[in-house]
């Protein structure tokens, strides 16, 4: 039998109960990672788990709140407690607020930037001690193309995930050779179908909505799972520090009204 890419490894996927950070838990996990689901809600979590252990995998759910440093602290010690060492790093969590600026309060503010952007530093920074345990290890970033474009009322948003691409150049150099520490910017992914159970359904796209993309087609949590996997593989040990646009090329598709 092949041996598995990550077996024996540990992972930790941020918001990894639904969407994007489903897919990478999942894919790691199949790919032998023991992958601890950081999520704040308690049903997409213990969904998460028991698919990937119905599946044969290994998976631990644990009940997080990224916006609590306490809370990562308590994650991180778990894991030392329980594996000893930290391979991967999935820092994924995130929260939307599209709101007029002067309607946007500073605690929604607040409360996007602890979310989607200090929660990157928190992991590394409580993770740190586990990834450099592990001797060779990867954190992966999960940013948006709204780091490098934007509509308007995205204030919040967009300077959140702006702040992960600039964090995660700082901390490929201060974390190098041991940590590699890379992001990954998706365009329009659909998580329809990737949300619990009770939340799921179809897709609803349009045939407009494949042909603004050059791929023809709207993105798939698979699409940065998989690119996950490579970032976190031997076959990327010379790649950090790098920014990967995964958005089926319409970032750089000149649309003229």
């Amino acid at each position: 039998m092949e041996k598995r890419l990550f077996a024996d490894q540990t992972a930790v996927v941020t918001g990894g109960g639904q969407g994007i950070g489903r897919a990478v838990a999942e894919l790691l996990a199949r790919e032998g990672a023991h992958v601890y689901i950081a999520e704040q809600d308690e049903e997409a979590g213990t969904e998460c788990e028991e698919e990937i252990r119905k599946a044969g995998g290994a998976a631990t759910f644990v009940p997080t709140d990224v916006a609590r440093p306490e809370e990562i602290r308590r994650l991180m010690d778990r894991i030392g407690k329980e594996r000893g060492k930290l391979h991967i790093l999935c820092n994924n969590a995130g929260i939307s607020l599209f709101r007029p600026l002067e309607e946007l309060s500073v605690e929604e503010w607040d409360r996007v930037i602890h979310v989607n952007l200090r929660s990157v530093f928190l992991c590394a920074k409580y993770g740190l001690p586990l990834l450099r345990t592990a001797g060779r290890a990867s954190i992966i970033n999960i940013a948006s193309t709204r780091a490098l474009m934007s509509e308007p009322h995205t204030e919040a948003y967009s300077a959140s995930k702006g702040g992960i691409l600039a964090l995660t150049h700082a901390l490929a150099v201060s974390l190098g050779p041991t940590v590699r520490v890379n992001a990954i910017s998706p365009g329009w992914i659909e998580t329809s179908e990737w949300k619990k159970k009770s939340a799921r359904k179809p897709a609803q796209l349009t045939e407009e909505d494949h042909r603004q993309h050059p791929s023809d087609r709207v993105g798939r949590p698979e699409d940065i799972a998989r690119a996950v996997r490579y970032l976190a593989s031997p076959d990327a040990e010379f790649i950090t520090g790098a920014n990967l646009v995964i958005d089926g090329g319409m970032t750089v598709k000149m649309i003229y009204a």
